[in-house]
């Protein structure tokens, strides 16, 4: 399929011309399937994994269907985190000023008096979903005039247990209005969502359902003993790389990491719901600008993050599921870079971790359990496992084990050139 421009997608000269200036030129697959229909005004449902631009794909018919002089506010988005409400708000800002519109982030953890003068006057409001039903229960605005609806990543919502407020937020959204629905899946009760709140919806599938291991990213487990978890990580942190995005399950166990790190000689930093707005604000600048280049987050703060210069992304916790797999490790190997998703597996977790491997069908060879302290070089883990994209893995191909790794040097982020339709989101 030949790409299209974005004007011959029906895009308005002012949006196009507001895209330029960012230095985004082209659209990405998931922006040209979708902007035809959502501009002719259809419906849509989209399957699109983490970092496929779906943001511009919803964000730029948004824009051009919402008049600036409509009742405000005319358009809605629904996100399950801060960090992506936010990231949406930054990334549709531009287009959206091109229209006169003005958008706005309403989420928790913030002041509510200014939030939600600001909110009242937009054209267009990016919400999670609890404090969306705050300001609504406090008057400060009503949903009736809601022209557009979008539900951005879904499928998190419902694992975060924001089904019944969807539920009556939509109820509250006029019956008759445009929906756009993205989601990581559509099968289960994402998929069933989907079908009850869009009309004759036209249906797109972005991606294959299973990563496709060998294009952009290359998966890597390496074999640990609890014991010598934190020095594997410490290890793999000592390669080269640019931004390093770390994996915990617990918010507790990402305080305790960092700690560890730091005793290790890794300065890092912690992400998770306890942090307040301005410390996670505060980490992220700190993150991206490469001050700190490593950080360690749970699954939910770390939904939304959409940097650039992240070339490894580490498991500490194996993921839950495959989903999870897919968001973690899709926040590196973005916009046509490669990038590196490394698991940490010990012993009590080979069978689940292999299994997972072999839904999403990743290559790997991983042994028992490593026999650290048993040689006279102690060795705390060993490397398995490589996607297609051939080449050696493990301490043969990184400089051998962690105790004999080179000091750590950083390679060049490149990223000061052009965004050419940068996926956000």
């Amino acid at each position: 399929m030949s790409t299209q421009s974005f004007s011959e997608l029906g895009v308005s000269r002012a949006v196009a011309s507001s895209l330029s200036e960012q230095g985004i030129t082209e659209p990405f697959p998931i922006q040209q399937a979708v902007i035809g229909d959502a501009l002719a005004g259809l419906d849509v449902i989209v399957r699109s994994p983490t970092g496929s631009g779906k943001t511009l794909a919803f964000g730029i018919p948004l824009v051009e269907r919402i008049a600036a002089e409509a009742r405000r506010p005319a358009g809605l988005v629904l996100a399950p985190t801060r960090e992506l409400a936010t990231q949406i708000v930054e990334d549709i800002r531009g287009v959206a000023h091109s229209r006169a519109l003005r958008v706005t982030a309403v989420y928790g953890g913030v002041g509510l008096i200014k939030q939600t003068k600001e909110a009242a006057v937009s054209q267009i409001i990016v919400a999670t979903p609890g404090r969306l039903e705050d300001l609504l229960a406090r008057g400060a605005f009503r949903l009736d005039a809601i022209q557009v609806l979008i539900l951005d990543e879904a499928d998190r919502m419902l694992d975060m247990g924001f089904r019944p407020a969807i539920d009556r937020i939509v109820g509250a959204c006029p019956r008759v209005r445009q929906t756009l629905f993205f989601s990581a899946t559509l099968a289960g009760e994402a998929g069933k969502l989907a079908r009850g709140y869009a009309h004759d919806p036209q249906v797109h599938e972005q991606g294959p359902a299973a990563l496709r291991p060998g294009e952009l990213i290359e998966h890597r487990f390496v074999e640990v003993s609890h014991e010598h978890r934190v020095q594997a990580l410490v290890g793999e942190l000592s390669a080269e790389r640019d931004l390093t995005l770390v994996f915990v399950r617990t918010k507790h166990g990402a305080d305790r990491l960092v700690k560890r790190l730091r005793a290790g000689g890794v300065e890092a930093l912690a992400m998770h719901g306890n942090k307040s707005q301005r410390q996670r604000e505060q980490a992220l600048a700190r993150f991206e600008s490469g001050t700190v280049d490593t950080l360690v987050a749970t699954d939910v703060a770390a939904r939304g993050i959409d940097i650039d210069g992240i070339s490894h992304v580490i498991n500490f916790d194996p993921p839950a599921d495959s989903d999870t797999y897919i968001h973690r490790v899709g926040r590196t190997g973005r916009a046509g870079r490669t990038g590196i998703g490394i698991t940490l597996v010990g012993p009590g977790e080979h069978r689940d971790v292999l299994q997972l491997a072999g839904r999403l069908g990743i290559k790997h060879s991983l042994g028992g359990p490593a026999a650290a302290g048993h040689a006279e070089t102690p060795a705390p883990h060993r490397a398995a496992g490589l996607s297609s994209r051939g080449g050696a893995s493990g301490p043969s191909a990184r400089g051998g084990a962690s105790g004999s790794r080179p000091p750590r040097r950083r390679s060049g982020r490149g990223r000061g050139g052009p965004r050419a339709g940068r996926p956000a989101a």
